[in-house]
């Protein structure tokens, strides 16, 4: 198994196949009020850095930086379920927080859902700590906020 991140195009089959499939489960998982993820035009704004993780031929998942101007924000992160355990998430936000770095922000944030624990322990491994809401994220008791300073 050999994992490679790069650049990814949101409207790439595989990508996209991955993105509806992130989207229906939060919409299964959470009320609308407290589902913020990106449509899949969207994602591919100037602003927004959009990466998929590889294992050999097969994409098994996504990640995005939304670059917020004096932040950036983890967006879209997805791991194909069966290939989770393989280190693709790790190695998607390793790479994001590069890509942070590089684009010189200081701090990155993300929204998550309250029973994604999973992905809270993922995040917490990466160096980020819980806050309260930012930006337009209204408090909802559906919704937890992380960031990690760079």
């Amino acid at each position: 198994m050999t994992l490679t991140v790069q650049i990814g195009d949101p409207h790439d089959p595989a990508a996209t196949r991955l993105l509806e499939a992130s989207h229906a489960l939060m919409t299964e998982l959470f009320p609308a009020e407290s589902c913020h993820y990106l449509e899949i035009d969207d994602l591919c704004a100037p602003n927004i850095t959009f990466l998929v993780v590889r294992d050999g031929n097969q994409t098994i998942g996504c990640g995005a930086l939304a670059n917020k101007g004096t932040y950036g924000e983890l967006k879209s992160m997805f791991t194909e379920p069966a290939a989770r355990g393989k280190g693709a998430a790790d190695a998607l936000i390793g790479e994001l927080i590069k890509t942070a770095g590089a684009q010189n922000l200081p701090v990155i944030r993300l929204e998550t859902g309250d029973t994604l624990t999973a992905a809270h322990k993922l995040y917490q491994k990466h160096g980020f700590t819980f806050r309260g809401p930012f930006g337009d994220y209204p408090e909802h008791p559906a919704s937890l906020f992380m960031e990690r300073s760079l």
